[in-house]
């Protein structure tokens, strides 16, 4: 799957990624591959990212991402709020 975050400012994030959690209005929820197409609205809370093997490293990445010090193949970014679409393996996460 494919995942862009966009902010009012700037893209902060694009790449390849295996699954996304997101803070939904309604609570927590994830996207997997060939999840079904979705537009849902997020809160303020934490996406967490886990990238695809063929993702390189994050150092070309917004400083907003933060790496998980417990998994390489994991990161966070922090929101306060925003709108993510799924479809056909390409999330855009426009947020606050």
């Amino acid at each position: 799957m494919y995942l862009e975050i966009i902010t009012p400012e700037k893209q902060i994030f694009q790449g390849e990624v295996d699954a996304v959690q997101l803070p939904g209005a309604d609570g927590l929820f994830q996207i997997l591959k060939n999840h079904a197409p979705v537009i849902a609205t997020l809160r303020k809370g934490n996406v967490k990212i886990n990238l695809a093997d063929n993702h390189k490293t994050l150092d070309h990445m917004s400083g907003e991402i933060v790496p998980d010090t417990s998994d390489d193949k994991v990161c966070h970014v922090e929101i306060s709020g925003g709108v993510v679409e799924m479809m056909n393996n390409n999330i855009i996460l426009l947020a606050n």
